[in-house]
């Protein structure tokens, strides 16, 4: 008489691996908390990753996809630094000129004088009025052109013109948080006089928030624009420029390149020597922080692996035990027909399935813990990818099968006679 599983074997074996599951609760419980905490560890970060990372291409979005951006020194999120880039000369207005020019793919070419208040340097941009100040802000010399190069929208007044940049004129536009700081409760803000490094600056114009922010801030919140060449009179000593090289629609690759061939031209590098600049597209950005996310995967994956390697131990040891304490009910099975592969069939499922229950707690729980983390720190976004669930249970399956394997293996060759006689 040859024994025969069930039509659904593996619903018949889910179910007694669900029974085993419910008459040692506590057991199996430990028996997976290793496969939980991987699982749960490797969703949480990658929850917290795609959030951060969809929160930036929504800022260069707002910023212009087509935008290209050009420094004598690297920009960008960085792993070291390079300190033979401190000799560099810095670009120069000229060098903007010549890439409006003779750059038939570019648009504008707008001019920055970044961070004209730098730590240490002879201009102290700290801002006041009327007791308050504003010690925080990221004070830039812009042209006039910037505004429409970033899409920069205005909450009051207006944004820096020609004229105030030809006639290099005190005014200044000013970001959310500067304006809160400065004039509280205040819904009139634009004419007023303010006091910055020993000049009087009048304030024209205040930014709109833009909707997208890192950690719930945009850099724009603390920005304090004031006209390019009003910077190189206030701040000579600082002397750095940024270009924002806007592309025609379409032809991002060609003002790249363009732009590069006349920076490598103006400034004299030689064929085959690297650029002397930094100059990129907003999707190099992107490139840039995936390239140092990997590393915090990296190390993710390494956290939960020895969550999974510990738990996957433990369900191959609680399986070894099942074994022993199944002795009987194997030789049953085998003397009622069940072949080998129907044993090892069984105790693999059974211990897939044990995974499985860990994997999904795990996913439950970095949901759980994701949404708190929102909830805690409203700035602080994420977002769990689909990918990385669908990848958390599938390890958890994996694992159960990995490990599952030498004691099926071992209740698949148990003799039948000694089984039965087993007490």
């Amino acid at each position: 008489m040859k024994f025969k599983l069930p039509k659904s074997v593996l619903r018949e074996t889910l179910r007694m691996a669900l029974d085993s599951v419910r008459a040692h609760k506590f057991r199996s419980f430990l028996t997976v908390l290793g496969i939980v905490i991987g699982v749960m560890t490797a969703i949480t970060i990658a929850s917290i990753l795609t959030g951060l990372r969809q929160n930036i291409v929504s800022i260069i979005e707002e910023y212009g996809t087509n935008n290209i951006y050009a420094f004598h020194l690297s920009t960008g999120p960085r792993t070291g630094e390079d300190r033979s880039e401190r000799t560099r000369k810095p670009l120069t207005v000229a060098d903007a000129d010549a890439i409006q020019a003779q750059a038939p793919a570019v648009e504008e070419v707008g001019r920055v004088a970044p961070n004209i208040g730098y730590s240490g340097g002879p201009f102290d941009d700290n801002v006041t009025y009327n007791g308050h100040n504003y010690r925080w802000g990221n004070t830039q010399g812009v042209s006039s052109n910037y505004a429409g190069v970033v899409n920069i929208a205005l909450q009051e007044g207006r944004f820096i013109t020609d004229n105030d940049d030809q006639q290099r004129a005190n005014v200044m536009v000013i970001g959310v948080n500067a304006a809160d700081a400065l004039f509280p409760g205040d819904n009139q803000i634009a004419g007023k006089q303010v006091r910055m490094g020993g000049y009087n600056f009048e304030v024209v114009g205040v930014l709109e928030k833009r909707k997208a922010g890192f950690f719930g801030e945009n850099e724009e919140d603390n920005a304090v624009f004031i006209p390019f060449r009003t910077a190189q009179k206030v701040a000579p000593a600082k002397g750095y420029m940024l270009l924002v090289i806007k592309a025609r629609s379409g032809q991002t690759t060609e003002a790249l390149q363009q732009s590069e061939e006349i920076l490598r031209r103006r400034r004299a590098v030689k064929f085959g020597d690297p650029d002397n600049f930094d100059i990129k597209t907003a999707d190099k950005f992107i490139e840039q922080f995936d390239s140092i996310t990997a590393m915090v995967g990296l190390i993710a994956i390494a956290i939960s692996s020895l969550g999974l390697l510990v738990g996957g131990i433990g369900v191959m040891n609680i399986m070894l035990v099942s074994v022993t304490e199944r002795t009987k009910e194997i030789g049953v099975r085998k003397a009622l027909g069940a072949r080998r592969r129907d044993i090892v069939r069984q105790f693999l499922f059974e211990a897939m399935a044990l995974t499985f229950l860990g994997g999904i707690l795990g996913v439950v729980l970095a949901v759980g813990i994701s949404k708190i983390i929102m909830l805690l720190v409203p700035a602080l976004p994420a977002s769990i990818p689909t990918w990385a669930v669908v990848s958390g249970l599938s390890v958890s399956i994996g694992v159960g099968l990995l490990f599952g394997v030498w004691p099926a293996r071992k209740a698949s060759r148990l003799d039948p006679i000694e089984c039965l006689r087993y007490e």
